[in-house]
């Protein structure tokens, strides 16, 4: 009989973040996906949802900074809710380059159960770690906000190493450590 190792046993942190984050992102897409919105979608009206609680009126620029998506994918993702009629997209009479954007009534109303939904999907991944109000899960939140503020550029990494061996850190998935 053979013995299935965890997929967390022998995996860089590298590959253990790949990993959370296609669960998540595959559990958001199935969460959201009967309210009409994919995962991508999602965290664009969620985002400006929140950024508009906040007195702010975000561009498509703006919004691609604060999800971290690129600005060509958000103002892709903007037009398709615009033409579902989740949101408005505008010329901003201070700069005719800048698009604003602002969630119609439906979209605020189909926001508000996504979120719903999602917070609910974030609370059962949260739970070994005592829930999202946990401490553990509190931490956890801090660990990864301190990985996001790390600049990475792929042009300063190291280069091949000698005789073609990855460096001690490379990625390596665990079906490729055995």
């Amino acid at each position: 009989m053979s013995s299935v190792k965890p997929v967390s046993e022998n995996a860089t942190p590298g590959f253990l973040v790949w990993r959370l984050s296609t669960k998540w992102r595959v559990a958001v897409d199935r969460a959201v996906g009967p309210l009409g919105l994919t995962h991508a979608q999602y965290s664009l009206v969620a985002s400006l949802y929140g950024m508009h609680r906040a007195g702010e009126h975000p561009s498509q620029r703006r919004l691609a900074d604060h999800t971290g998506l690129e600005p060509l994918y958000v103002s892709k993702l903007a037009r398709s809710l615009e033409a579902a009629g989740l949101l408005d997209r505008t010329r901003d009479p201070s700069d005719p380059r800048a698009v604003r954007l602002t969630l119609t009534d439906d979209g605020r109303e189909i926001t508000l159960r996504a979120i719903s939904v999602v917070q609910d999907l974030l609370e059962q991944l949260l739970e070994p770690l005592g829930g999202l109000g946990g401490e553990r899960a509190r931490a956890f939140g801090h660990e990864l906000a301190v990985l996001l503020d790390v600049p990475l550029d792929p042009r300063t990494g190291a280069g091949p190493r000698p005789g073609g061996t990855p460096p001690p850190s490379a990625e390596i998935s665990p079906e490729e450590q055995s």
